[in-house]
């Protein structure tokens, strides 16, 4: 009996963590099926990946798919859901729909990071419709902390799915749109098969304050300050920049913008008329001639990120800017989970030269870009989903969202997780199937998993360090000369005051002279005793095994 077309989601980033965001969505018979891709990011690596500049998905699923998948579609410019693009593109090659911001981005991105691959990217946004393949794909403007968001609503012959993106209800943004819930309200009286949705703020009650709100507190606090204020806050997020502005100029103050994704976003923004009506930025060299109560600084770093601007001035490194005892700086951020103690080092650099740190513990000065359960339960009412897939978020997000969606009266909210191929239609929402993933890693230039990226043993040498060893035998296989001992990130000296490299040297002299001369003609086994002793001393002495490189050469 010929197997029937089914339409599945299969997500390969960001179902099971925060970041990483790769969605599939498939329509045919198992084998044979056609693909859309819908947002391509990346997540940061934390210090268990030393070295690691960005983690991306695992896409070898497509290897094989790659002729089948019709189209990419990015729903907004954050790096968790465009960041991949660049590197993973010239693999698939095939078309990228993207707002005008998201594709400004892009290229600016791919300007700065000096990219290969040039993406063709097709301008997609709100109210246009597009067709690929089974796949008729409509954008609903909503409302997030960046221009130019979208949901998609995919429809198929087996029924229409909402993908939400990054989403939230805000009645009064600093930058619009609004979430468009005249759009919402008619697709579900069209009706919707099932909901992919946003799971970040699933653990939160109410309502998520609104931008505007925001706005007018950041204003206050400007417009108090008797010094200078600086305000640190995520680089895409064009509507609190433009509100600090606004603040800033009615408050009689110049604004400066440190960091350079900063100036690249507000680039872009300027170009798509999103900053008109503003006075131009000082240039950073101005700063110096300015009274310290005219001047508000924008800037990058509110994640601790050592290079940004803000790490620069807690360590007092910038050249041409300085803050001193008195000014304000404003964290207009939350804290992405794990970045708490390089923020807290920050804040500490700040503290010590006098000045004064207010975050959203203190003030309103910040504001999710998510949607709290009130804002869920609202979208479940405009449109009457049949399934609720909880995405976007870790285990402790996606499992209070499912839980929350059953109690609102979803009756079928299907559990997933990254590499699960969940049949969305005929029939109730099912797992049916496992595809290939996990991450792969950009390393400078190039890209490959954990083993081919030599992560691993980075990790042995950040832990133990490394010990090369170089041995010279003469034909009659003693030494020629002394053997050669470096050891780099061993501690200099034992407990007993005995120089480190004296010790391994003295353990390289046994080995050799511990093995009778004929048996020396082995070279491998000789170099793997010398190996051995060495991790053995180092052991013994320090408690930890370092890695070793021998070579051992007859002349």
């Amino acid at each position: 009996m010929a197997q029937e077309e089914e339409l599945v989601f299969l997500p390969l980033g960001g179902v099971g963590e925060i970041g990483m965001n790769l969605g599939l969505y498939g329509y045919g018979r198992p084998g044979n099926r056609q693909w859309i891709m819908v947002d391509c990011g990346v997540t940061f690596p934390g210090p268990d990946l030393p070295g690691v500049d960005l983690v991306l998905p695992d896409i070898s699923f497509l290897a094989e798919e790659r002729r089948n998948l019709k189209a990419i579609i990015i729903t907004h410019a954050h790096e968790d859901h465009y960041g991949a693009l660049n590197d993973l593109w010239p693999g698939l090659n095939v078309p990228v729909y993207a707002s005008p911001f998201t594709a400004g981005m892009l290229e600016a991105k791919r300007d700065y990071e000096k990219a290969r691959a040039e993406i063709p990217v097709t301008v997609f946004k709100s109210g246009d419709r597009i067709n690929v393949g089974p796949f008729s794909i409509e954008a609903v403007g909503v409302n997030h902390s960046i221009p130019e968001p979208m949901s998609l609503i995919i429809r198929t012959p087996l029924g229409t799915v909402v993908h939400t993106g990054d989403w939230k209800i805000d009645l009064e943004p600093s930058l619009g749109p609004l979430t468009d819930e005249a759009r919402f309200l008619q697709v579900g009286e069209e009706g919707v098969l099932a909901l992919v949705c946003d799971s970040t703020n699933a653990l939160r009650d109410g309502v998520s304050p609104s931008e505007r709100q925001v706005s007018e507190s950041l204003a206050k606090i400007i417009a108090d300050a008797e010094g200078r204020v600086g305000i640190t806050t995520f680089s895409s997020n064009v509507g609190r920049i433009r509100s600090v502005a606004e603040a800033a100029e009615a408050a009689g103050r110049e604004v400066l913008l440190l960091g350079s994704s900063m100036k690249r976003v507000v680039a872009v923004a300027r170009d798509l008329g999103l900053m008109e009506g503003l006075k131009p930025f000082l240039a950073e060299d101005e700063f110096g001639y300015i009274p310290r109560d005219k001047v508000v600084v924008i800037l990058t770093g509110s994640q601790g990120e050592p290079r940004a601007a803000l790490a620069k001035i807690a360590r007092d490194e910038m050249r041409n800017v300085a803050f001193s005892a008195g000014d304000t700086i404003v964290f207009s951020s939350r804290t992405i989970p794990g970045n708490e103690k390089a923020i807290n080092d920050i804040k500490n650099g700040l503290i010590e030269q006098g000045i004064h740190i207010i975050t959203d513990g203190e003030a309103l000065v910040h504001v999710s870009g998510h949607p709290r359960r009130n804002e869920l339960q609202q979208m479940y009412q405009w449109l009457k989903p049949r399934t609720v897939v909880p995405v976007h978020g870790e285990a402790a997000h996606l499992t209070a969202h499912a839980e929350f969606a059953r109690h609102s009266g979803i009756a079928d909210v299907p559990r997933l997780r990254n590499g699960q191929i969940l049949r969305l239609a005929p029939g109730p929402a099912e797992v049916v199937d496992e595809a290939p993933h996990g991450r792969i890693f950009k390393d400078g230039m190039l890209i490959g998993d954990f083993d081919e990226m030599g992560i691993g043993e980075r990790r042995k040498l950040s832990f133990a360090g490394h010990v090369s060893v170089n041995v010279v035998l003469d034909n009659r296989y003693d030494f020629l000369n002394d053997p050669v001992v470096v050891p780099i990130g061993l501690p200099e000296f034992d407990d007993e005051g005995d120089d480190m490299a004296d010790v391994l040297y003295d353990s390289v002299l046994g080995a050799v002279e511990s093995i009778p001369r004929p048996k020396r003609k082995d070279l491998a086994t000789l170099q793997e005793a010398v190996r051995r002793a060495v991790r053995s001393t180092a052991n013994q002495v320090w408690g930890k095994k370092p890695m070793v490189t021998v070579f051992v050469t007859k002349v």
